[in-house]
């Protein structure tokens, strides 16, 4: 029998500034791939818009039931997604999981079905869990997790018994803060996420994350990598910088940041100083609507009802600048090739062939909320991410597709 939707209750994070662990070819690695989902809709403003009103609505102790999630069939897919082969039980059943900083449960079941193995422990908690892009319920069990060469023992799972909006890929790998598992089993408390026990069992030596992707022109492409317990130097130019977690509510309760935005060498004001998030499980940029309506004045761009995002003619590409994202002390150059979405992936889409269209999109509410913005993984595609949670800090660097003109 299907249990009541049980709310996510989020903490602050507080900010210590430290200096991570550096791995250089680290064994500890996790290849991802960025894949567009052919049975989700194609509109990725839409799914991406549901997802930043979820994650503001969790932080807020809100939810969606399961009787309200599905009345609302069919759900708004995520249509482009970073996944990872991660396996589950000795032996090991491989899952392709979403990768997600923006939240905490690790769950399958959605595709592949779970598989017991000598390693399955059911703990009799049930598990719920809803997103932008779906919701999930089943069982909680404890198993054997394997990350690439790391093998984490008594990692707690979700087994899914029901779930909508995630066709084409088996569940999620959770690598948000802790804190969004709150209140997720029947049980109620925290669930050690897998940062959390690999860092307590000693099989890592820092409790972090190093996020590495590159920017594509492939429906479906192994171009990530994950690197657990440090960073890895061959994935980044220069040094990474870190900023603390914003205080700022509620984007203090995720991968949160604070940044201005400008555009241009005149450094026009698009986004004044305020918190938002960097998120692997939004495809976008999005911005607060009244920096959406700068962007678009400072661009030129026209809304297409196709696609929901904005086009720009040839014109207005030869003469779009470059994005400023200031975080901390230091600025990062969003250049305008970085501002397209890969031309050659337009009709995946649904856009035309010999269009432009900008990745910067309307995250749907004015600033001042809190979570103004999120910067998705067409921003991180070009600069190194890094989420350091025992510092709750998170790192930038510049890499070698910075200034790309793969799009």
């Amino acid at each position: 029998m299907l249990a009541r939707l049980l709310p996510i209750v989020a903490l602050a994070v507080a900010a210590v500034v430290a200096k991570p662990v550096v791995i250089r070819d680290s064994p500890i690695t996790l290849a991802v791939a960025r894949r567009f989902n052919a049975t989700a809709a194609p509109n990725i403003l839409k799914a991406d818009q549901a997802r930043a009103k979820a994650l503001k609505q969790q932080a807020q102790g809100k939810h969606t039931s399961l009787k309200a999630a599905q009345a609302a069939l069919p759900v708004t897919n995520g249509a482009v997604t970073y996944t990872a082969s991660v396996g589950v039980g000795e032996p090991a059943t491989q899952y392709d999981l979403i990768v997600d900083t923006g939240s905490s449960n690790t769950w399958v079941g959605a595709g592949i079905d779970y598989v017991q193995t000598s390693s399955s422990v059911d703990t009799g908690d049930e598990v719920e869990v809803s997103y932008g892009s779906g919701i999930f319920f089943g069982e909680e069990f404890l198993d054997t997790v394997t990350l690439g060469s790391l093998v984490i023992p008594n990692q707690s799972i979700g087994v899914s018994e029901f779930a909508i909006g995630f066709d084409g890929v088996d569940g999620i790998l959770g690598l948000g803060p802790v804190d969004l598992t709150q209140g997720t089993t029947s049980s109620g408390g925290e669930i050690p996420t897998v940062l959390d026990n690999a860092f307590a069992l000693g099989l890592i030596d820092a409790e972090l994350v190093g996020i590495s992707f590159e920017p594509t022109t492939e429906l479906s492409t192994t171009n990530g990598e994950l690197t657990f317990g440090g960073t890895d130097s061959s994935k980044y130019t220069g040094d990474i910088a870190y900023v603390p977690v914003t205080s700022t509510s509620p984007a203090s309760f995720y991968v949160g940041i604070d940044q201005t935005i400008t555009y241009g060498s005149a450094a026009t004001p698009i986004l004044p100083l305020t918190a938002g998030i960097t998120d692997t499980g939004t495809t976008l940029v999005l911005i607060a609507s009244d920096a959406f309506s700068a962007y678009q004045t400072a661009t030129g761009g026209v809304p297409d009802n196709n696609t929901g995002l904005l086009k720009i003619t040839a014109d207005q590409f030869a003469a779009l600048e470059s994005l400023f994202f200031n975080i901390g002390d230091n600025t990062y150059e969003f250049t305008a090739n970085a501002q397209i979405w890969p031309r050659a992936l337009n009709t995946a889409i649904g856009g035309d062939a010999d269009s432009i269209y900008l990745i910067v999109a309307d995250i749907g509410s004015n600033s001042g909320e809190g979570l103004d913005f999120i910067d998705g993984f067409t921003f991180l595609e070009r600069f190194y991410n890094v989420w350091d949670v025992a510092n709750a800090q998170v790192g930038f660097a510049t890499t070698s597709f910075t200034t790309a003109t793969t799009n």
